[in-house]
């Protein structure tokens, strides 16, 4: 991998990161598409480039995370199904979900069909004044239970946690929003979990190409969350579900047939 390949995976990330398509998806596809070999490295920095996204979060909602503890309370109730789910399988997971193209393929379709249903299926709802902090614990924790289908790349932990956070009630902002929320923690333990499993066994260049990957996906990741939230003010998640099955199927005919 390249300095040119960092920098096309990371411009995927950043973009696509929080959006209900599927980074993790987009990553192994992109890196597919370009003859990346799916090394312990190349698996390993899709992982960690995921964490400079998740910087932005922090940036964006710096004062709300150092106010609102109780807000805390519910992020890390939903984070401890993925946690448990993803340190028990995480051999499965990195030895053959990550970096499979054809499990990935089938998974941003049936999710595209599935965000379809839901949206088609759910009343409109009319905007509220309900706050962040009034998520419930039980809400939290559906949400959490929604996102631990995310450990299979192409279901996307975005698309899960805002699907899950719908089904349970939540205003599409506020359901957008705590998806945010909830990748501090689940992404900085994967990306924990990952260096530890990994033993840190990376070369001086490949730390530079990590760093280059990080930097670029955190200021990508700024720009599309913004962008997210004005996008949901007026407008459904439907044409993510429709873009979702139409790469998917592009995909399949031009580089698995």
């Amino acid at each position: 991998m390249d300095i040119f390949h960092v920098i096309i995976l990371s411009i995927v990330e950043g973009i696509t990161e929080f959006l209900p398509i599927s980074s993790t998806g987009h990553l192994v596809l992109a890196a597919h598409a370009m003859n990346i070999e799916q090394t312990n490295f190349v698996k390993s920095f899709e992982v960690i480039i995921q964490l400079g996204a998740i910087l932005s979060v922090v940036t964006l909602y710096f004062q709300t995370l150092m106010t609102k503890f109780t807000l805390w309370r519910k992020i890390i109730l939903a984070f401890l199904p993925s946690a448990i789910i993803g340190f028990t399988f995480y051999p499965l997971i990195k030895g053959v979900l990550i970096g499979n193209p054809s499990i990935t393929v089938t998974a941003l379709i049936l999710g595209g069909i599935l965000l379809i249903v839901i949206e088609k299926m759910l009343p409109v709802r009319k905007i509220s004044d309900e706050k962040l902090e009034d998520i419930s614990h039980k809400q939290a924790l559906s949400i959490g239970i929604a996102q631990a289908f995310s450990i299979v790349p192409g279901v996307s932990r975005a698309g899960a946690t805002i699907v899950g956070g719908l089904l349970g009630g939540l205003s599409r902002k506020n359901a957008v929003e705590f998806s945010f929320l909830l990748a501090i923690p689940t992404m900085v333990g994967a990306t924990t979990l990952d260096l530890v499993e990994t033993k840190i066994a990376f070369t001086s260049n490949e730390w530079m190409l990590i760093l280059v990957g990080f930097v670029l996906s955190y200021i990508i990741a700024l720009l599309a969350i913004k962008w997210l939230l004005k996008y949901v003010q007026n407008h459904s998640f439907i044409g993510f579900g429709i873009y979702r099955i139409i790469f998917g199927i592009a995909y399949y005919l031009l580089f698995l047939r």
